[in-house]
């Protein structure tokens, strides 16, 4: 770091006015209208949930919390990127300067205060600078999914006020050339990969775009960086509902700053000098809980975050595991799942030995870590042989081998998977939250977890459960300094979504164990309500249903408003590695299966066309198990159908995050669902 560099940080730190915790409540329950803890207006202040101000963490901004790192850790690398000669790396200060100078070209290019900077297109350095940049400016950030619609894309823009898009290819570019006519706030648009196709007056590329900073003088930017508050907004992240329009959530610098170091710290993350946590990024930056742990966790432990490449979710991402070696790892249940598939073909094409050793290995595992996670037992004399016949092998094939802790985001992990990862000694843990918690709000830990389980609430955060049913399962509602500030413009919205003191209504259902565990078993949106107007919840059925059936993928449960409830369901399949659509062929692991049942299917059409009967008694049978464990007639299949596809994110039915959009498979396959209730009398 320069010595011009780090007088100028330096000063900046020292002359900067600070706030006590006490003034910054203060100002903000001043300037709240609605409620001391929410606002709906875009420069509004709020009131911080802290229990005691003189213990809890102070808040500061964004900024503060990058430029920490930079003095801090000025020389160790900070992003990664692949390029055809190879990684391109930056540095921590290097980082931070990238960062001011796209600040400063916002501002050049005449990014207003509380105005948006949509950024739409692959995660890459040019993501991560754009959207601290724009915080810097005193912008806000406004991640858009690369699948997002020229009419989301007009919506959004029209909410948020966004004076500068940021794409990254032609493709995006063409979306926002079609709806810019009607974009009164838009001044520039900036393209930060491929070369330019499109010339217009208003486009940059991204190198002629950091090079508007020279107009902007260092001080001008540091009087907007001073100008901001923990208390204000500083980020939009707009739903992912399948249905109806998109809803702006702010979060605060605070909600991010907060959420990133309370989460580093209870996850036990590493920072140099001791260890330099390694992070691959895959999921999309506008999904807020990757966001959290990929961005903004990474710098705050200054970890090295390196960016997958494109087709990673369509199997390229094992060979970036294996290249860089992550130190942390967290998928979604999607990717387990595959990460699952990739590792029983393995295992599939090895001798009857090593079968019959791994086995052996895993069954120790299995048995061991069950007892760990209760804190019943220590290690046997012979875990040391399996960790090195078996388990590191496994580690190394998927390139987690450096890995010291595995989590999962988001929910629907099958109790098989999490129990298969767990026979390799690699426990995968659960983390809990929604955009409207800053992306988590429960964690669970290597020592401190249970199976099924989403772990604990953060440190000085807290969980309440409503409504409460016979089994104890009723509405999850929580309390802290994660939770967002509320829904831009929308005031009638959050006086729904919080309670009189606070609380967040996260639409979620669920329980709390004597431990104080959380377990989610549904949301109130996937309730189906029959006829008689009994409400079920279709999420464990459905788990109990891939329990019975190892060969199915996806179920999903159908009937609102019918007299019963019927079952799409899916089964295991290869996936196209250049296209991500699901193939006819069925995984190793399903063939497999299909040979001890006897049945000589290799391909999904050898079941669903040619109707395989030995897998359809199978399948049959399976359903009638999983309807023998409900206690009501309700609660059970009377009709299924297996579908001619795998779900996928390319076939509609799965989002970005590879998380199941019930509306739009409801849609996809209304041909199917009609057929099973057609031939039924519905007055009988």
């Amino acid at each position: 770091m320069s010595s011009r560099m780090s007088s100028r940080m330096s000063s900046r730190m020292s002359s900067r006015k600070t706030l006590s915790p006490t003034e910054r409540d203060r100002q903000s329950e001043v300037k709240a209208k609605e409620h001391p803890y929410c606002t709906s207006k875009r420069d509004g202040e709020v009131h911080l949930r802290q229990e005691d101000a003189f213990t809890s963490q102070a808040p500061i901004t964004v900024h503060d919390m990058v430029m920490n790192t930079a003095i801090k850790y000025a020389n160790y690398i900070a992003l990664g990127s692949k390029h055809r000669n190879g990684w391109h790396l930056l540095t921590y200060i290097e980082y931070y300067e990238e960062c001011r100078r796209a600040a400063k070209a916002f501002l050049k290019l005449g990014l207003e205060r509380f105005h948006g900077v949509g950024i739409m297109g692959l995660n890459s350095e040019e993501w991560v600078i754009a959207s601290i940049g724009a915080i810097m400016a005193g912008g806000f950030s406004v991640g858009i999914l690369a699948t997002s619609s020229p009419k989301a894309c007009q919506v959004i823009a029209e909410s948020s006020e966004i004076d500068i898009f940021v794409v990254d290819n032609d493709r995006q570019l063409q979306k926002i050339i079609q709806i810019q006519g009607s974009l009164k706030h838009l001044k520039a648009i900036v393209q930060y990969k491929e070369e330019i196709r499109t010339r217009l007056q208003n486009l940059y590329s991204w190198r002629g775009f950091l090079d508007l900073a020279g107009g902007i003088s260092e001080d001008t930017l540091d009087r907007v960086i001073d100008s901001q508050k923990p208390n204000q907004c500083c980020m939009l992240v707009y739903s992912l509902s399948a249905t109806g329009p998109p809803k702006a959530m702010m979060l605060s610098h605070d909600n991010i700053t907060w959420t990133t170091l309370a989460t580093a710290q209870r996850l036990s993350y590493k920072c140099p000098p001791e260890a330099q946590e390694i992070l691959v990024n895959y999921l999309p930056l506008s999904y807020m809980g990757a966001q959290l742990l990929d961005m903004w966790v990474s710098i705050s432990v200054a970890g090295t975050l390196y960016f997958a490449q494109p087709d990673a979710l369509r199997g390229s991402l094992i060979d970036t595991l294996r290249e860089v070696k992550p130190t942390l790892f967290h998928g979604v249940p999607w990717v387990w799942d595959r990460l699952l598939d990739n590792l029983k073909t393995d295992q599939l094409s090895s001798s009857p030995f090593r079968r019959r050793v791994d086995q052996w290995a895993m069954g120790l595992g299995l048995r061991t870590n069950r007892k760990w996670m209760f804190k019943q037992t220590h290690p046997p004399l012979c875990f040391g042989l399996a960790r090195r016949l078996t388990f590191n092998q496994a580690r190394k094939f998927l390139g987690l081998h450096h890995c010291r802790q595995y989590f999962s985001l988001g929910l629907g992990l099958s109790r098989a998977t999490l129990d298969y990862f767990l026979s390799l000694n690699m426990p995968i843990l659960a983390l809990y939250g929604l955009s409207e918690s800053t992306g988590i709000h429960t964690v669970s830990r290597q020592h401190d977890f249970r199976l099924l389980s989403c772990g604990k609430s953060l440190p000085r955060t807290h969980i309440k459960i409503q409504n409460e049913d016979d089994e104890s399962i009723g509405d999850i509602y929580i309390w802290g300094r994660n939770v967002f500030m509320g829904y831009l413009n929308d005031a009638e919205n959050n006086q729904e979504k919080f309670d009189a003191h606070g609380w967040l209504r996260t639409g979620d259902l669920g329980f709390l164990d004597t431990d104080k565990f959380l377990y989610v078993v549904g949301n109130t949106r996937d309730i189906i309500t029959l006829s008689s107007g009994e409400r079920i919840n279709p999420n464990p059925i459905e788990e109990r249903v891939k329990r019975y059936i190892p060969l199915v993928r996806y179920v999903v449960l159908v009937g609102q408003d019918a007299p019963y409830l019927c079952a799409l369901l899916t089964l295991k399949c290869q996936i196209n590695t250049d296209t991500g659509e699901p193939r006819n062929a069925l995984t190793s692991e399903a063939v497999a299966f299909c040979r001890k049942l006897r049945s000589q299917a290799t391909r999904l059409s050898d079941i669903v066309y040619d109707g395989d009967p030995v897998v359809l008694e199978f399948i049959g049978q399976g359903i009638d198990a999983a309807n023998a464990e409900v206690t009501s007639d309700s609660a059970k299949i009377m009709k299924w159908t297996i579908l001619r596809t795998d779900f996928s994110v390319a076939g509609g039915e799965l989002g970005a995050t590879t998380k199941l959009k019930r509306a739009m498979v409801a849609r996809i396959y209304q041909a199917e669902i009609e057929n099973l209730y057609e031939e039924d009398d519905y007055d009988d």
